[in-house]
């Protein structure tokens, strides 16, 4: 990860918990300037989940150039970037920077789009809610560095804006004749689509990659779940039909539960799912899923610990008539516990 975090609390549980699963940081720099930047999410009803950012001035958008190491990025096998990035002038001459690298060393590079108008500066900060706004400064900001990538995602809205047009097709073709990447557009409920070259003329022409319906919790950390899943299959070069499976059920299992990180499906997590996806209308409550999570996501190993119960008699009295001693061998509750303290056994 090529990030920063405040050099406080909020940034050393940050880093904690990448490490925990994982994700390498050694690149993941403490910012003592800054601090971690934070959203909180809002349960408004089941449709409407308003969002708060804190992120002005925040340690990941002081990133800059300097903080990019081409050794770093030679080492990986993809580059992913998110376009929040773009939004500010430091962060943008990173992301551009790192863009350079990893085309030098020939790696696959990826767009999140991920607009966002209240981190454009387009609505007062407490408006984290509204998805879309129309802006040519914005459009124009990501149709210039559009040629750099090899796959870009993003919802209808997000194209929209990338495309300079509130008509997706038109703007998915206004896109098309900026990149050759690939196109990769999420469609809510339905699933998504892939346009791997020319864009058709009516959405009866272009395949949708089926959705898998679920109760909608909240929609805190869909879009990173659903770019996961995507780059499972883009980087093991399997088949976008399978690329967009993955990647449709780690939204949906994200989405079921309560949660956003700790939402996240492991890959075994993932692949009993798919095994079994049209049985499961209720991912949140399927108890081989909720184990499977549960137990795939714990990194602790504890020291072995062994509890001897001193009320547990009858397991000792099965034990004497097993191998025929008397009863009376076994001492009184009492007894046993007083010996326990007289000794000072364990």
């Amino acid at each position: 990860m090529l990030a920063r975090v405040g050099d406080e609390h909020m940034g050393r549980f940050v880093r904690e918990e990448l490490n925990r699963v994982g994700v390498d940081t050694q690149c993941l720099l403490s910012d003592r300037d800054r601090l971690t930047a934070l959203v909180i999410l809002g349960i408004k009803d089941q449709d409407t989940f308003p969002l708060i950012f804190y992120r002005d001035n925040c340690a990941d958008m002081a990133l800059t150039p300097e903080d990019i190491r081409e050794d770093y990025i030679a080492s990986s096998r993809a580059l992913a970037v998110t376009g929040t990035h773009l939004s500010h002038p430091n962060t943008r001459a990173a992301v551009l920077k790192a863009l350079e690298y990893a085309q030098k060393h020939g790696l696959r590079r990826a767009l999140d789009i991920d607009y966002r108008p209240v981190l454009w500066g387009l609505t007062s900060l407490g408006d984290g809610e509204t998805r879309f706004i129309a802006s040519s400064q914005v459009t124009e900001q990501l149709q210039q560095v559009l040629r750099h990538f090899d796959l870009i995602v993003g919802t209808e809205e997000e194209f929209h804006i990338a495309g300079g047009s509130t008509d997706t097709l038109t703007a998915l073709r206004r896109v098309r004749q900026l990149t050759q990447a690939v196109l990769v557009c999420k469609r809510g409920a339905l699933g998504c689509s892939v346009f791997e070259g020319n864009i058709a003329d009516d959405w009866s022409q272009v395949k949708i990659h089926s959705g898998v319906r679920v109760d909608v919790l909240n929609v805190l950390g869909a879009g990173d779940a659903f770019m996961s899943g995507l780059l499972r299959g883009y980087l093991n070069d399997e088949s976008w039909e399978q690329a967009c499976r993955y990647a449709n059920a780690c939204g949906a299992l994200v989405v079921s539960r309560h949660g956003c990180a700790p939402a996240m499906p492991t890959k075994k997590e993932l692949d009993d799912y798919l095994a079994r996806e049209q049985s499961i209308t209720r991912p949140d409550k399927d108890p081989r899923l909720n184990h499977l999570h549960r137990v795939t996501t714990r990194k602790q190993h504890w020291p072995e610990l062994c509890v001897f119960a001193f009320d547990h008699r009858k397991q000792l009295v099965d034990i004497a008539n097993e191998v025929g001693a008397s009863e009376s061998a076994i001492p009184p509750p009492e007894d046993a516990t007083a010996g326990r303290g007289a000794s000072g056994g364990a």
